[in-house]
């Protein structure tokens, strides 16, 4: 957490005895406190998960087809052609 922010927001969970043990002595190896060691585990699993989400991570093979599709793509299907006329008329050149 950046130094410059204080904490003002609350999370509660509820928890099996056996899960607070192993949290509060993961917590004691690190010299954190419960509250501590729980949030930045929460903050490290968000943010994996939003990585996991918003970065494409595609085979050799893959990217090779992406580029050729970016540098020649083909022609659009006549499914596409009426989208694109139909969006045209809706929103205009862009």
């Amino acid at each position: 957490m950046p130094v410059n922010q204080t904490r003002s927001e609350r999370i509660e969970a509820r928890v099996t005895p056996d899960v607070l043990v192993t949290v509060k002595r993961a917590a004691e190896l690190q010299g954190r406190s419960l509250s501590d060691f729980v949030v930045a585990a929460a903050e490290q699993a968000a943010r994996k998960t939003i990585e996991e989400v918003q970065i494409v991570r595609l085979s050799a093979e893959d990217q090779i087809r992406f580029m050729d599709a970016l540098l020649e793509p083909s022609e659009p299907s006549p499914a596409m052609a009426r989208a694109r006329d139909h969006h045209r008329r809706l929103v205009g050149e862009s």
